[in-house]
């Protein structure tokens, strides 16, 4: 009888620490997309902080391409602010749907933006305005690295609460839903390559 009691003791210490695993690496995949999350966070505050500088430096020039800037300008507000609720709750299918639209949005308007801009080869050749899109460029890059990281660990994180047995145990640890990935649709006018003629 001690036997039998003793092995169901031992199965039960074997589950108990399975579960406290199990919690933790839970706790450590959410911590890591989260993590994640922030790096972009940081990106798109600094390419934020960049359009206005683009946007006044462009002012001169463009003085008569007011709704242009203006639509710019609005659509980088409507992200920061996207960015901001997003940052509240990183991975939240509501929160990362808002940005992603604002974000495109926002990639809508800077597609417009250059489009005018080609139009003026003074202003292409400004040196601030070469300096502020080499900044805003490289931002760009540092922000796709980011996202995808960030895409790389919310899938991390969804794979292992889906899996057997972590997804018996995950609702009662409260990790009850996936985590959202963050994806930006780019315009049209961004993918569209150049047109060379001879």
């Amino acid at each position: 009888m001690d036997m039998i009691l003793t092995g169901l003791l031992v199965l039960i210490v074997i589950a108990a620490l399975y579960g406290v695993i199990i919690y933790n690496q839970l706790v450590a995949l959410r911590n890591h997309y989260k993590n994640g999350f922030s790096q972009i966070e940081v990106q798109l505050k600094r390419r934020y902080d960049l359009i206005p500088n683009l946007v006044e430096t462009a002012k001169a020039y463009l003085a008569h391409e007011k709704t242009t800037l203006e639509n710019v300008i609005a659509a980088r507000n409507a992200a920061s602010n996207g960015l901001a609720k997003a940052a509240e709750s990183p991975g939240a299918a509501g929160s990362m749907g808002d940005l992603m639209k604002a974000e495109t949005a926002l990639g809508g308007a800077m597609g417009q933006f250059n489009l005018v801009m080609e139009a003026y080869p003074d202003l292409k050749a400004n040196q601030n305005m070469m300096q502020l899109t080499e900044e805003i460029s490289s931002t760009e890059n540092k922000v796709a690295f980011a996202r995808q990281a960030f895409n790389d660990m919310v899938m991390s994180y969804n794979t292992y609460r889906q899996s057997f047995p972590q997804n018996m145990l995950a609702n009662m640890f409260g990790h009850t839903t996936d985590a959202e990935m963050l994806e930006f649709e780019d315009s049209e006018a961004i993918q569209e390559a150049p047109k060379v003629s001879f």
